[in-house]
């Protein structure tokens, strides 16, 4: 008999995405707040929609009554850095809020997996509001995973390109209304990943969930500088760019993966021929990670992976 997985922020770019992975072996519940999308969702994907908001936990009562998930992958959340600077207790009722209100009910409702979607701006330094967010939620996960018979844990990565609020998304709108791509941080250097990557490293967790269970899981990511990869978009797309002389609220320059204050609790693993690393805040290890790992550090973007990335979109 199949198990069922229950995600929030289901019809999203990534909760789709995972959805179409994972129908095969599981009966997929993508669910969201706005019922468009849940009906657009279901079209595009075959999966059963629900409407669902997170800050409200008697609609999490009611959804998990109605479809008794064993598992729940929580990727719902304001991610928008400036919106979350600019309205910050819409990213503190969605992302903390929310959160708690996944992590109470599947405790109370005996749910045997719980996985968190984070991010890199969770890492220290922290500096925007949404980063904090998810660095709460990261915390909170790991320490109800020791309270509870529910199997906690998170992910952790980079920005997954032509996803909801992705910069690339934000530029081609630009790009299409014949308008100058503009860029607020030519020198910022972000991590970007595919959402079939985002997805995989999902599934990892998932299926190593004894081994990962209270800890935090990342993967190796290739790095680039935003005016690098606008050099290659007007290359290969045409069109234009210029540069903000205002950089956005609670950005950047560069993005961590692993803090300076984490490398004593992290250790560097190989799965499938690829970097992880596993943070486990209970331990520090035995052999910590020599440095830091940002998108300073991280390998470079080549021009035909950016040209790669790029033609998703196109």
């Amino acid at each position: 008999m199949k198990k069922t997985i229950l995600i929030t922020g289901g019809t999203g770019y990534l909760g789709k995405n995972l959805g179409l992975k994972l129908k095969k072996k599981y009966n997929v519940i993508l669910t969201g707040r706005n019922n468009k999308q849940n009906f657009i969702a279901k079209k595009e994907t075959g999966c059963e929609t629900a409407p669902l908001d997170v800050t409200n936990i008697d609609s999490i009562r009611d959804i998990v009554n109605t479809y008794n998930p064993n598992i729940i992958i929580h990727a719902a959340a304001t991610k928008f850095v400036d919106l979350s600077e600019k309205f910050p207790f819409e990213c503190v009722d969605c992302n903390i809020l929310g959160s708690t209100n996944i992590a109470r009910v599947a405790i109370d409702k005996k749910i045997e997996t719980v996985i968190g979607i984070s991010t890199d701006k969770a890492s220290p330094p922290v500096k925007n509001i949404y980063g904090l967010s998810k660095t709460l939620m990261e915390k909170l996960f790991v320490s109800a995973n020791s309270q509870s018979k529910t199997n906690f844990m998170c992910v952790r990565y980079g920005n997954v390109v032509w996803s909801t609020g992705s910069v690339l998304t934000i530029w081609k709108t630009m790009h299409e209304k014949k308008e100058a791509i503009l860029t607020t941080g030519p020198n910022m250097r972000r991590y970007f990943f595919t959402v079939d990557e985002a997805a995989n490293l999902v599934l990892t967790g998932l299926k190593n969930i004894s081994k990962f269970k209270g800890k935090i899981l990342s993967r190796e990511m290739k790095a680039a500088k935003m005016i690098d990869i606008l050099k290659i978009w007007v290359k290969y797309y045409g069109g234009k760019y210029k540069v903000a002389k205002q950089e956005r609220d609670g950005d950047r320059v560069d993005e961590y993966l692993i803090g300076e204050a984490e490398k004593e609790f992290t250790t560097k693993i190989t799965i499938d021929n690829i970097n992880h690393y596993v943070i486990d805040f209970n331990k520090k290890v035995k052999k910590p990670l020599r440095g830091i790992v940002s998108s300073a550090t991280a390998k470079k973007l080549s021009e035909k992976d950016i040209k790669k990335l790029l033609d998703y979109g196109f």
